[in-house]
Formats: structure tokens, C-alpha cells, sequence
């Protein structure tokens, strides 16, 4: 028995609404919230204040439920409102797909349009229909088809027909904007169709392609417009995904180019196969830089300011392509990405059918190393993002840099052979340099991870070759150099403790050549009056007991350095001051490298190699020379180098030698 307990009566029947079983109705009210019983009360006009008053009976002014039984014979229901268009009397506001013969057909012609499935019980769409609108073809297409049955037929008409004339202005505005390749904002979003390939330039001019998500028009400070949510390939470092852009495009008058906005459908592109063409082969590229690369870049590159803007700097010289640490390290948010799956890998070649995924073998760094990735598909490598992380070793930064500007190294192979040094010293570095790279975990301390690492001390005056010889080592072994000084670090122990973990991480991890230049503050003694100085060279002990990778150290103070530092330097090398017969070969070897060597007499080298210069005043010679020649369009010749020596002469405190 169902009853109401609202007053002291007798049993009766409850509204409707409400829910009760097996309750006993007394005089007296029962214990609060006792009854196994539900009660409901209806919402009725609000207070000056706004506020809802609650009432215990349905209140007289509240219609029937527009949909019943009776409508729920129809195959649609098509809700109308009052018009804003003084020239009809109402608009369509809404459809209802009630009939399973129309949910089934519309479940192919709209299937993976995003935000909508068609097994839905109740299936509406809402006006503009923007389904409808970019899968009109492929509606009528499916309506003229002779293997669906007579029913599904007529639901289809009756759909067309509503359809039809609500949409009839949209659909042939879309047609003509198209035919002249134009379009206006109020129909702008006609043209983006879910799922479609896109073109734009937004990455500072670099053309890339994106597959069009969804659209919506939103409110900036600057005024409305439409936004445009893209995804294109990225790879984090472990695996590739889709990456998610969002492109505005503002609001404006008239009518306006299609290829003029900021992105549009790369169907509309006017050289559409030379583009495409161009964009998959650097989509294969951007696929071989999966991983760590140490390569040559010439180029703009990417930064940002204060604000997290992108800005542009150029770069030139050495990078290491690497998203894996960039997202360790880099001061800058890496957002995250959609991981592709196993099934939309490309096909596998005839050798090896089994997987969808890649085992690769490269030489990186002078190491071979091996990784499983999914192989991408020519449609995945069309909307590669132009651009891949990484780190440039000249400028000490973590940018964004340009798949174009990217180029393979040409090493100087006979770097180390020009190097001003005994043989045996040459041999020894290089035997304990070759084979740190190749057997990096082969000799190990007692301490697991302990002196894997291999340590040389470079000790001389400025410029005997100290730093020419870690840039020779790391040439020859075609790995990269990472150059290092005290301000690089800082002096708050703490922070330095922290860098230099860090840099030592990312150094292991590439197999790089690592040169802590003039790096006196840290490998001088200890004293019981500076105890800052003291906790810097604990730390550096200590972090450097367990660096896997090759460091070379410089110093001009040999006599300073703290005993404990005896014990962790594997090789340690004094350089003297250069003979006459080093800076001759120095001499020859710059020239040589210039291709200037014919204009320049073995008396000329001679009477050069007299003359009291380190290497680095050598190279800065010939530099100065070289621009003076060039500013007379005249090749490099002695005078040019005499003219130069002349001037350094007249500078105070030179010595007659010079």
C-alpha cells in the first residue's frame, strides 16, 4: 500500500512522484526520518530575493510533458522556438532521432564525428547541425544507395526534407564559399570539418599540417573569435602522441580568402601534392630524431621571455636533439601528449610481419644504442610537428629548433693529430678516452657506481692547448663538448650541488665530453677560515666520485690543488709555454685551415713562430688579419698578419719579444 504522509488522515494514494511501501499512516507524526517512504514538493515562484519557495502540491500553472507515448510513435520530433528572423514565424531549434532505422544509418555517415554516437537512446542534435552541415555528401550519398530497405529509405526523406529547408542557406553558402575559395566569420565554421587535414604557418612561418579536432567561438581580451583545436605528432621521448594546438582566428568583415586565415584545409591549398610531399619527408625526419642526436644547426631557433612567449634566436653550431631530458630539465612546461596506438602504426615491411613496432639500431655519440618504437604511417608523418626539443652546447640553452635547420656534423677528423703534444701524451689520453666510450660499466669501485668515471687535470699557462685538447678528444671521438666554468655553477653550495648533478645526468646520458674550465674555486685546498669554499669543494669531491663520463679539468694554480683530488685524477698533464717550433706548427695549422697556406713562405712561418704568442693569440691574429683582407677584397697575406703585430705592439705592456 503507497501512502501519503503529508497530513494526520487515513491511508491514500501519493502523488505522483512519489515513492512509499508498507507505511502505517497515524494521527501522530513518526519519528523524523523514519518511514521507508519518499515525499515530493515542487519548486514555486522565487522571493524578492530570488529565492526558490517549495511547495507540497503541483503548482497550477505547470503544463503536460511535451513528449509522451504518442510522440514516441514518431521516427523525429523537430522542437520549434519563436524565430529571431522577422521574415519567419519560428525556427528549429532541435531534432529528435527516435526511429532505429535512421540511428543506424546515421551511425555510418557520421561515424567518428566527434561528440556524437548514435546508439544513444535519445539521439539529438542541435542547431546549426553541424554534423549534418559537413557530412551532407555523404548523406545524400547514403540515401541514394539501392541496398538499404524501404523503411530506412523514408525515414531518411523525412529527414532530408527537415533538413533541408532549415539548412538550405548554410549549405549553399558553404558551396559557393568554397567554389571561390572564400568565406565570411558568420559561416566560418562550415569549412573545418572534423577529422580533416589542415595547413598552417603558425610556428613562425614553418608550414605544418594538423588533423582538425573541433571548433567553437569563444571571447579573447582582444575581441570574439574562433577557436580552432588541432592535434599533430610529438614525441615526448618514450613514445609518440598527439600533440594539441589551438589556433585563433579573429573576427572580421566582408568576406575573406580561405588560404589568407591562419589555418585552413590543406585541401584548399594551391600546391597541395608539392606541400604534402614536402611535409611527409620531414615527418620521416622528424621520426630518425626520435631519440638523442648530437647534429649541427644553422638557424632561428625557439626561447621564450619572461612571460612564457615564444621568441626567436639564432643559433649556429652544435646541439644535441634530446625531448627525453629537455622534459627532465628545461625550465619550460612540456605539455603532455596523447600516446598513439599499436594499430595505428604503419604497415610492416615483407621481412617482418609480426609487430608494429620498430627495432632500431644507431650509432649515437659513438655508442650503439637500441629502442622499440612504433613506426609511423605516411598520414602520421604529414603533421609531425615541424620542430623537435633539445639543447644548444654553444649558447647553454634548451630550445625548440627547426627540422630544416638541422644538418649532419662534418668532424674535423684530424683534430687531434694537429694537437701540439708529445705522442705518448697524445696516446694515453686517447687510450683512456676510447675506452671510457666503449666500456663504460667495465671497471667499477668496490662502492657499486663508484670511479666508473675518467678524470684528466690539464695544468698550464693560457693558451698551450689545454681546451684545444678536450675539443680534440671530443672530435676524434665525434661526441659532444660541453664546456663548463665556475660562473656556470654559481658559489651557493646548494645550487651548485644541484646544477652540476644535473649536468653530470645529462652528460652521462650523451656520452658527452665534459670541460670544467678554470675551475681553480673547486679544486683549491681547503682552510679553516673559509668554510664556503670548503663545502664547494666537498661537493665537488663527492659528485664527482660517481660521474660515469670523461671530464677534463683545467687549471693555471697546480700547487693549489687539495690532496683529495690526487686520488680521483686519473691523468694528470702540465703544459709548458709554447716553443718556437709549437707556434710554427700552430702557425701552419691555422693557415692550413684558412686554405691560405701557399701565400705564406716557409721564412714567413719562421720569422711568425719568433714572435712570444699562445695558441689563442695566434688564432686571434690570423682572425684579424683575415678581416682586414677581406675589407680590402684582397687575399690573406703576411702584411696583413705584420699589420696586426704592429698594432699589438703599440699596446702598453707589451714586451719586446712580441
Amino acid at each position: 500500500m503507497t501512502v501519503d504522509v503529508s497530513s494526520g488522515g487515513g491511508s491514500s494514494t501519493a502523488l505522483n512522484g512519489d515513492n512509499a511501501t508498507n507505511a502505517t499512516a497515524t494521527n501522530s507524526f513518526a519519528p523524523e526520518g523514519s518511514l521507508t517512504s519518499s515525499k515530493s514538493i515542487y519548486a514555486g515562484s522565487k522571493d524578492k530575493d530570488k529565492k526558490i519557495t517549495w511547495l507540497d502540491h503541483e503548482p497550477e500553472d505547470v503544463v503536460e510533458a511535451a513528449e509522451n507515448e504518442e510522440t514516441a510513435q514518431h521516427a523525429l520530433i523537430t522542437r520549434l522556438q519563436k524565430a529571431e528572423d522577422s521574415r519567419k514565424k519560428y525556427e528549429l531549434h532541435s531534432i529528435i532521432i527516435q526511429s532505429p532505422h535512421l540511428k543506424s544509418a546515421l551511425g555510418e555517415i557520421l561515424k567518428d564525428y566527434p561528440g556524437v554516437c548514435c546508439e544513444l537512446k535519445r539521439l539529438v542534435f542541435e542547431a546549426p547541425f553541424q554534423p549534418f552541415v559537413h557530412r551532407w555528401n555523404e548523406f545524400q550519398e547514403y540515401r541514394a544507395r539501392d541496398d538499404i530497405d524501404d523503411i530506412t529509405k523514408e525515414h531518411l526523406s523525412l529527414l532530408n526534407d527537415v533538413l533541408k529547408e532549415e539548412l538550405k542557406d548554410i549549405i549553399k553558402a558553404f558551396a559557393d564559399y568554397v567554389a571561390h575559395g572564400v568565406v565570411t566569420y558568420e559561416y566560418i565554421w562550415t569549412i573545418f570539418q572534423p577529422g580533416q587535414l589542415m595547413y598552417s604557418e603558425v610556428h613562425h612561418g614553418s608550414p605544418s599540417a594538423f588533423r582538425f579536432r573541433s571548433g567553437k567561438n569563444v571571447k579573447l581580451q582582444c575581441g570574439p573569435a574562433y577557436q580552432l583545436t588541432m592535434e599533430a605528432v610529438d614525441w615526448n621521448g618514450n613514445y609518440f602522441g598527439r600533440h594539441l594546438e589551438r589556433i585563433h582566428i579573429m573576427e572580421f568583415l566582408g568576406i575573406v580568402k580561405i588560404v589568407k586565415l591562419p589555418a585552413y584545409p590543406l585541401a584548399s591549398h594551391p600546391a597541395r601534392a608539392k606541400i604534402e610531399d614536402f611535409l611527409v619527408k620531414r615527418g620521416q625526419r622528424f621520426e630518425e630524431l626520435a631519440g638523442c642526436h648530437y647534429k649541427e644547426y644553422k638557424g632561428f631557433a625557439v626561447t621564450w621571455d619572461r612571460e612564457g612567449k615564444e621568441v626567436l634566436t639564432n643559433v649556429q653550431g652544435r646541439i644535441v636533439v634530446d625531448s627525453d631530458t629537455f622534459r627532465r630539465f628545461a625550465p619550460t612546461y612540456v605539455p603532455g601528449i596523447e600516446p598513439l596506438a599499436a594499430k595505428e602504426g604503419a604497415p610492416e615491411p615483407e621481412a617482418d610481419l609480426g609487430t608494429t613496432e620498430v627495432e632500431e639500431e644507431s650509432y649515437i655519440f659513438g655508442k650503439q644504442q637500441e629502442a622499440k618504437r612504433l613506426r609511423l604511417t605516411r598520414e602520421l608523418q604529414l603533421i609531425c610537428l615541424p620542430r623537435v626539443r633539445g639543447y644548444s652546447l654553444k649558447k647553454k640553452m634548451w630550445l625548440l629548433f627547426y627540422l630544416d635547420s638541422i644538418h649532419e656534423i662534418n668532424f674535423n677528423n684530424n683534430a687531434f693529430e694537429s694537437l701540439v703534444l708529445p705522442e705518448d701524451q697524445k696516446e694515453l689520453i686517447l687510450s683512456f678516452a676510447e675506452s671510457q666510450a666503449m666500456n663504460r660499466s667495465s671497471f667499477d669501485d668496490v662502492i657499486s657506481g663508484k670511479g666508473r668515471g675518467h678524470i684528466t687535470l690539464l695544468s698550464g699557462p693560457p693558451g698551450v692547448g689545454k681546451t684545444l685538447t678536450a675539443e680534440s678528444v671530443s672530435e676524434h671521438m665525434h661526441s659532444p663538448l660541453y664546456m663548463m666554468s665556475a660562473g656556470d655553477l654559481g658559489i651557493n653550495p646548494d645550487q651548485v650541488e644541484a646544477k652540476l648533478n644535473n649536468i653530470l645526468e645529462m652528460m652521462s646520458k650523451w656520452n658527452a665530453v665534459l670541460l670544467l674550465d678554470e675551475c681553480d674555486v673547486f679544486l683549491e685546498k681547503r682552510s679553516s677560515h673559509d668554510l664556503e669554499r670548503n663545502k664547494l669543494v666537498s661537493i665537488f669531491l663527492r659528485v664527482l666520485e660517481y660521474y660515469e663520463g670523461i671530464l677534463f679539468l683545467t687549471t693555471n694554480r697546480i700547487d693549489n690543488i687539495d690532496p683529495a683530488f690526487q686520488s680521483r685524477i686519473h691523468v694528470s698533464m702540465a703544459y709548458p709555454n709554447l716553443t718556437s717550433e709549437s707556434r710554427r706548427h700552430i702557425w701552419a695549422s691555422f693557415l692550413a685551415s684558412l686554405e691560405r697556406p701557399k701565400n705564406f713562405s716557409e721564412q714567413d712561418l719562421d720569422e711568425l713562430a719568433k714572435v712570444q704568442l699562445n695558441g689563442r693569440q695566434i688564432k686571434n691574429m690570423l682572425k684579424s688579419a683575415t678581416l682586414l683582407s677581406a675589407r680590402k677584397k684582397v687575399p690573406l697575406e703576411r702584411k696583413w698578419v705584420d699589420m696586426v703585430l704592429a698594432i699589438e705592439r703599440r699596446r702598453p705592456g707589451v714586451g719586446d719579444d712580441f
